[in-house]
């Protein structure tokens, strides 16, 4: 079984993005949810993931709303696939305009 976290990074103002909403969905259907912390984290969003295909949002535009800030994507969705890692760390660099995302530790 596999467990899930994940850290936003606002990539524009250098600092970590704090309330983001964050849920994951499989198959369509929401798993769990909730908000980045003040270091813009999630230690665990889940614990126990079975193998197969998830996806994990961000509700972007609603983080950059708050400040006052426009956006182009006004939520980002990352598909990744569980085959039975013990944990899985996925972050997200984000800017207005911009967003990457990698497999970290």
């Amino acid at each position: 079984m596999t467990g899930l976290s994940t850290h936003v990074l606002d990539a524009v103002r250098g600092v970590p993005a704090v309330g983001v909403a964050v849920w994951l969905e499989r198959a369509g259907l929401r798993i769990t949810e909730a908000l980045t912390d003040t270091d813009g984290r999630v230690a665990e969003l889940a614990a126990g993931l079975n193998p197969g295909d998830y996806r994990l949002f961000f509700d972007t535009g609603a983080y950059f709303a708050a400040q006052g800030t426009e956006t182009f994507y006004p939520e980002v969705c990352i598909a990744f696939t569980v085959a039975g890692q013990a944990h899985l760390h996925v972050p997200l660099l984000l800017s207005p305009y911009a967003f990457s995302t990698y497999r970290g530790s």
